[in-house]
């Protein structure tokens, strides 16, 4: 005896004669291609997005609330390619303390904020990209004469951020034995290397540069690491991972990149990289 075939309810033959009808109207976010629970961003309507807003020039929440920076402009073109309009994306500031934390629990759906793919990270995100690689460089108060290279920061002060690896490059990789001084931002880095309580702040050269700009303080332009700025996703989205790793190939191609780092650190006498980097692979 042949089995009956089981009859769906009435409203769910609806919405799939709906997501017929989108998506041969090429409208295929408003479906999720398999449904609205399907685990990954690559067909959202709306889009929460990750942000620091205390890293000039790269992400900074301005007194009316509204979000800018290099890494806010990358995210809203990524966005833009994800079928997502800037008026469909709200921002979070997410410091690094929290930014695995904020995937996992839905907090947010993808994290553009400085946040280098390691393997540890990789554990527990899924990274695209990288959109950028940066180099860890060093920025010393403007009348130190005596720091020249990551090895003179033997026995002096170093900012610590709370969720940054960028102290632990110098101490556990390099074996230096400086001081780590912890501090919740690079804000308050930048602050307490003013304020005398720090002898250097150790991190991406992008993030000195756009600090730089604005305190007091000198980059001593001696880059010791790759720093490979991925975006973050929950841990299994591997489907929006690929869509953004297309999207990071189209903002390079299309001069969008060049344009943006031109827009945000072209007066930092940085040597800027405009080609395309070479991705980590989804996993």
């Amino acid at each position: 005896m042949r089995a009956t075939r089981p009859v769906r309810p009435a409203f769910v033959r609806g919405a799939a004669l709906l997501c017929t009808v989108l998506s041969a109207a090429g409208t295929l976010s408003a479906c999720g291609l398999g449904g609205a629970d399907k685990p990954t961003i690559a067909h959202k309507h709306s889009l929460t997005i990750g942000v620091k807003e205390d890293q000039p020039s790269l992400g900074v929440k301005g007194k009316d609330g509204t979000y800018q920076g290099f890494d806010v402009d990358v995210a809203t073109y990524i966005a833009g390619r994800l079928g997502v309009p800037k008026s469909r994306i709200r921002w979070r500031t997410t410091n690094s303390s929290v930014r695995e934390k904020a995937l996992a629990d839905g907090t947010v759906d993808m994290i553009v904020a400085t946040y280098s793919i390691t393997a540890t990270r990789k554990r527990v995100v899924t990274f695209a990209g990288p959109y950028y690689v940066a180099h860890q460089d060093t920025l010393v108060a403007p009348g130190n004469t005596t720091i020249h290279n990551v090895r003179d920061l033997k026995g002096r002060k170093i900012c610590a951020v709370t969720g940054s690896n960028s102290w632990r490059r110098v101490i556990e990789e390099r074996k230096i034995a400086a001081v780590p001084v912890q501090a919740p931002t690079y804000g308050a880095c930048m602050s307490d290397l003013a304020d005398g309580k720090l002898d250097a702040v150790s991190t991406d050269d992008l993030i000195l540069a756009g600090f730089a700009a604005g305190h007091p303080g000198k980059i001593i332009n001696a880059p010791f690491t790759d720093e490979k700025y991925g975006v973050g996703l929950k841990k299994g989205d591997l489907e929006g991972c690929e869509q953004i790793n297309r999207a990071i190939t189209a903002m390079y191609q299309d001069g969008t990149a060049a344009r943006l780092l031109r827009k945000w650190f072209g007066t930092s006498g940085l040597k800027l990289t405009t080609s395309v980097p070479q991705f980590e692979g989804c996993s």
